[in-house]
């Protein structure tokens, strides 16, 4: 299977080569060149683990690997030590939701799925295209990316990491998690800004030229672990094909039968490999994106217009605390039959005015696919609150945005269809916000609020959180964003 760039058709690169790479010299995202169909393999995977629909699912875009290459890489990445508890266990909630907790790996939050997978991907791509140079990883994060591409490349050889947090917008246990990191070949960098700074900066990094040539003249080339880079991407596929199967297997849904996803996004990735999956055969009925306050991704699903020229706001779900949606620009390529000349005008609007519309066949696209909705504070705490006097099931802030926005749907539109809630992060990630909206009182201390959310809701504290006490922070760098490339080649001696 062959590659090409969202705003360069005419690139045609192996899967190694855009893992390895991670982003278009050009700006743009790599993407297969045609989607998969699953055909029958759905069927032979009913009632498989999910290191077998991993390697299954992920051969079908991996075909310069190995049959044994891929099932090395499942079994590096998912591996019992790693998802104890195993990977994406299902919870129903009533006849018709049912929440995927996509958060029982090492970080405790969904990107675990994925960054468990990259370094062992990018490992192994480097060895079939690589040219000995140590690879530097850039990340962006909002918070949980951050902790869990740290812990995926710490310590792993021919690698550095460097990592950018919106100093002031992050939840103080994400804050903690990254402070604290552990490994020889990791730097995190706090950033006066938000999340979008980090991530422009980031972007601005991999398309300086001067850059580029510096590092490699130092043996370095840059490559990034966000959801921009098509190896982080995959992985997420792998989980939706498993959550059908868990659906079937359940009873929910007969084989061939539609079932609903509702997302919390705000970089568009983890909805992307929804849509995906249902682009390969997977039986998706209504993609539904949850947004917070910061509902660019609502507006743009609902009107078709994009406008990042709006107030940024900083909430109890962080994760989601985005205006600037990079994923977007795959499914704008896909929907448009991959059309590179309007990728590169719409976001060349984007950089210059803040803003683009779509219209026409492909608005029509968009919504006969996708639904959205937002939730403020209040209804995310309200929600959370409500979720466990019914249920007794404790969510995070951000997996209560999707559940509050997935009822406003089911009012609006009656659809009775069933339903998988996407659960992105251990409530215990976001302590102070959860032991609030269940009305109690937070104590001051980190790990006090850890105590007293477990005493309230009788949900144990996970493992690798209750670790983190007593550790001492190791990182202290704060820089503004137009210092960002200059503190990575200070860290690296660039």
């Amino acid at each position: 299977m062959e590659y090409c760039s969202t705003r360069d058709r005419a690139y045609h690169k192996s899967a190694a080569e855009v893992i390895l790479q991670g982003i278009s010299s050009e700006g743009g995202l790599f993407i297969p060149r045609q989607i998969p169909a699953l055909g029958d393999l759905l069927e032979q995977l009913r009632g498989a683990d999910y290191r077998t629909v991993a390697r299954a699912v992920m051969g079908l875009y991996l075909t310069d690997f190995t049959a044994a290459e891929v099932a090395d890489c499942v079994a590096a990445a998912y591996d019992d030590l790693s998802f104890p508890e195993g990977a994406a266990p299902m919870s129903a909630l009533g006849e018709e939701m049912s929440v995927l907790e996509l958060w029982h790996g090492p970080t405790c939050a969904f990107k675990d799925m994925a960054l468990q997978m990259l370094p062992v991907l990018m490992s192994a791509s480097n060895k079939k295209v690589g040219d000995g140079k140590e690879i530097v990883i850039l990340v962006a994060t909002s918070g949980d990316t951050g902790k869990a591409a740290l812990e995926g490349f710490k310590d792993v050889p021919g690698t550095q990491i460097a990592v950018f947090y919106p100093e002031e917008g992050v939840s103080h246990m994400q804050k903690r998690q990254m402070m604290t990191q552990e490994g020889q070949n990791v730097q995190v960098f706090g950033v006066k800004g938000n999340f979008d700074d980090c991530q422009t900066g980031v972007k601005a990094i991999f398309t300086d030229p001067a850059a580029t040539q510096a590092f490699l003249d130092a043996g370095k080339r840059f490559s990034s672990a966000n959801s921009i880079n098509w190896g982080r991407l995959l992985p997420q596929v792998v989980y939706y094909v498993y959550a059908y199967l868990q659906q079937v297997e359940q009873g929910r849904v007969q084989m061939g039968q539609p079932v609903n996803f509702v997302v919390p996004t705000g970089n568009f990735g983890n909805i992307l490999a929804a849509y995906l999956a249902g682009e390969m055969g997977l039986p998706v009925g209504k993609l539904i994106c949850a947004s917070n306050q910061n509902c660019v991704l609502t507006e743009f699903l609902q009107t078709g217009r994009y406008d990042r020229n709006r107030p940024f706001y900083t909430t109890i779900s962080p994760s989601m605390d985005i205006l600037i949606s990079s994923n977007l620009e795959r499914l704008i390529y896909l929907l448009s039959g991959g059309d590179d000349a309007l990728v590169r005008r719409l976001y060349g609007q984007l950089a210059k005015d803040g803003t683009f519309t779509v219209d026409g066949a492909l608005l029509e696209r968009l919504r006969a696919q996708f639904a959205a909705g937002c939730a403020t504070d209040d209804e995310t705490a309200d929600t959370i609150r409500a979720v466990f006097e019914r249920y007794g099931y404790l969510c995070d802030t951000h997996t209560a945005v999707a559940v509050k926005v997935y009822r406003d749907y089911c009012r609006d539109t009656g659809d009775t269809t069933p339903t998988v809630v996407v659960s992105t992060a251990s409530p215990y990630k976001f302590a102070g916000s959860v032991l609030a909206a269940l009305g109690e009182r937070c104590p001051d201390d980190d790990f006090a609020v850890l105590d007293a959310l477990q005493a309230v809701s009788g949900v144990p504290v996970p493992a690798p959180l209750a670790a983190l006490q007593g550790k001492k922070d190791r990182f202290t760098t704060v820089c503004a964003p137009a210092d960002m490339l200059a503190a990575v080649r200070a860290a690296l001696g660039v």
